[in-house]
């Protein structure tokens, strides 16, 4: 594994209940959980447009039309994320938040590999359906659903 590549990931996943936790703040200090995550997904979009240009790409309109319908779904699966999340962690606290949306990730992420969704199949062995198993252990740890939210 590339140690710059794991180091990025990992930093990528510190800033996510960062940004969770800005993105509730702004929705307590304007208009609501789902405009912040409107507001997170303007800011992103230009962002991301800038990036883009800089790259100084190649485009060609028409190229659009061959792309499949479910390939456009990636932004509607992260607007459901951004927004969800954003209503979420003021409820169940970052660590909480995050700890269960890694788990989800994790098992889908098994599914998907296991029957080889938009890609080579990689089929589920026991060391994945272990660190599966620890991974859920553990956000159950983190997140104490037996505990009542003061305690």
């Amino acid at each position: 594994m590339n140690a710059t590549g794991v180091a990025l990931a990992l930093f990528i996943g510190m800033l996510l209940p960062l940004q969770a936790l800005i993105n509730a703040s702004l929705g307590r200090q304007s208009f609501g959980p789902v405009f912040a995550s409107l507001a997170s997904f303007m800011v992103g979009t230009g962002v991301l447009l800038a990036w883009w240009l800089l790259t100084r790409p190649v485009f060609v309109p028409a190229a659009l039309g061959k792309v499949p319908w479910w390939a456009w779904t990636g932004g509607m699966i992260g607007a459901v994320f951004v927004a969800s999340a954003t209503l979420l962690v003021p409820r169940l606290g970052a660590a909480s938040l995050i700890c269960l949306v890694v788990a989800g990730q994790l098992v889908g992420s098994v599914l998907l590999d296991h029957f080889g969704v938009l890609h080579a199949r990689q089929p589920v062995d026991t060391l994945r359906v272990v660190g599966l198993l620890l991974v859920v252990a553990g956000a159950t740890l983190v997140v104490r659903p037996w505990q009542s939210a003061g305690g």
